[in-house]
């Protein structure tokens, strides 16, 4: 049994600094756990409390069913991954992965046993007489795995562990990581700012906001059903477009800028909270991907101002005259927000996105009719920014 929970668990400087706010959070036996969110939100804070590098302020933290608040580092027995791998240059591979149990005084057959398996599980046998400056970065980070893994901790704990690699290399370490970690099979906590490495790698995810727990759930259902704005602009790339919308009196008309479209009863009656906003203005959330050039129902003309052809698509970057929700701290400050807001034409006017079949015949400049799949479009209250169902 080595589940982590959270309960009710805070962190506040001296300073008054509020980094962690009462997170409720638990990583089940085996389970692969992603916290993602934007930069200074407080997800490596909250690893760093698990592994006992940071005190904890309020609430209980336990392992394998024990409350660990007041143990040491060594005492919690977990194993933690970063990502500088912090490998010993002097040393060979095989050293470098058995050093902790060297500290520990494990006989010398045991620490060469379990190195022979970490190495035969990472793929490393070949290399275990060489110095990490003769490998390459994926193998080193796996050599920084290994050491994670002889020494069978309760735990994994992740801090960014493929930042520093290339974006080829990176997708194939996600895959070896996880293949790593089901044949070890103990729980894992994983902090990444990549919200694509998130959503490919958790077996749920959890998205931080300013040191708040947004919503933890399957990567799916953070897609299909974030549970306010912030999660819905922070899961998916490209960003959903998000643009402010007056709804009808008759709890059905949109109106989108001098655009009206409207809502079929089907998905009116599925999201009866929306009859509480007749005559308001709420936010409409639309993935690029529900945005057509072909099909039935609904349609917005968008002016085109920008297309990257990727080869399997076209990203088709448009603009409307109604106003964009800006969400301030998805990355940035609020500043840069303000100023994103404020900024040239082609900021200001080209703020949505489609993503469309790679030969369809558009161009910079053309105005087109955008086929909206309603069924498939979000609502969130523009004081709020929560979902509306």
């Amino acid at each position: 049994m080595s589940e982590i929970v959270l309960r009710n668990v805070s962190k506040t400087y001296d300073n008054g600094y509020e980094a962690i706010h009462n997170i409720d959070l638990t990583v089940r036996e085996g389970e692969f756990m992603v916290v993602v969110g934007p930069s200074g939100c407080g997800k490596s804070t909250l690893l760093r409390m698990v592994a006992g590098l940071e005190t904890i302020t309020d609430g209980e933290l336990s392992i394998g069913g024990q409350v660990v608040n007041d143990y040491t580092p060594g005492e919690r027995d977990l194993a933690m991954v970063f990502q500088n791998y912090a490998l010993y240059p002097h040393m060979t591979v095989a050293k470098n992965i058995g050093y902790s149990l060297k500290l520990r005084k494990f006989p010398k057959d045991e620490i060469k046993r379990r190195v022979a398996e970490a190495a035969d599980i990472l793929s490393l046998t070949e290399y275990l007489d060489q110095r990490p400056g003769r490998l390459s970065g994926g193998q080193r980070q796996r050599v920084a795995m290994g050491r994670a893994i002889v020494r069978e901790p309760k735990a994994f704990l992740m801090d960014e562990p493929l930042s520093n690699l290339d974006a080829k290399l990176r997708v194939q370490m996600r895959s070896e990581i996880l293949q790593i970690q089901r044949r070890v099979g103990v729980a894992t906590l994983y902090v990444t700012h990549d919200q694509v490495e998130a959503m490919t790698m958790g077996d749920r995810v959890a998205v931080l906001r300013a040191g708040v727990l947004q919503q933890c759930d399957s990567a799916q259902n953070l897609y299909d059903k974030p549970v306010n704005v912030f999660v819905a602009s922070f899961v998916g790339s490209p960003s959903m477009n998000l643009l402010y919308a007056t709804l009808g009196e008759d709890g059905v008309t949109l109106h989108v800028g001098s655009q009206t479209i409207t809502m079929p009863a089907a998905v009116a009656a599925q999201r009866a909270g929306l009859r509480a906003y007749a005559g308001h203005e709420i936010i409409l959330g639309i993935r690029p991907e529900d945005l057509t050039l072909d099909g039935a129902g609904e349609v917005l003309t968008g002016h085109v101002g920008h297309i990257e052809a990727l080869g399997s698509e076209l990203i088709v970057h448009f603009g409307m005259d109604a106003r964009n929700y800006v969400v301030e701290d998805k990355g940035g400050s609020v500043e840069e927000a303000q100023e994103l807001l404020e900024a040239t034409a082609l900021t200001e006017h080209v703020r949505n996105v489609a993503r469309v079949a790679p030969r369809a015949q558009v161009k910079t400049g053309d105005n087109v009719p955008l086929h909206v799949n309603m069924e498939r479009a979000h609502f969130f209250d523009a004081a709020t920014g929560e979902s509306i169902w």
